[in-house]
């Protein structure tokens, strides 16, 4: 582990993605460019996630 916990953060962004790609069926690469916008906040990356899908 790194002495900032930047492993910690990067396992926890992964299951974050995996878990919104699973759930509301957006690309790996959507999931995470939202999590960098939006930050950790789960509803609102839902929300996101459905009206990014809902466009395609």
């Amino acid at each position: 582990m790194g002495r900032d916990g930047s492993d910690d953060k990067e396992k926890a962004a992964d299951l974050l993605v995996r878990r919104l790609v699973k759930e509301t069926g957006v690309t790996e690469k959507q999931a995470r460019d939202l999590i960098q916008m939006i930050g950790s906040d789960w509803a609102s990356l839902v929300r996101e996630a459905r009206c990014l899908k809902g466009r395609h």
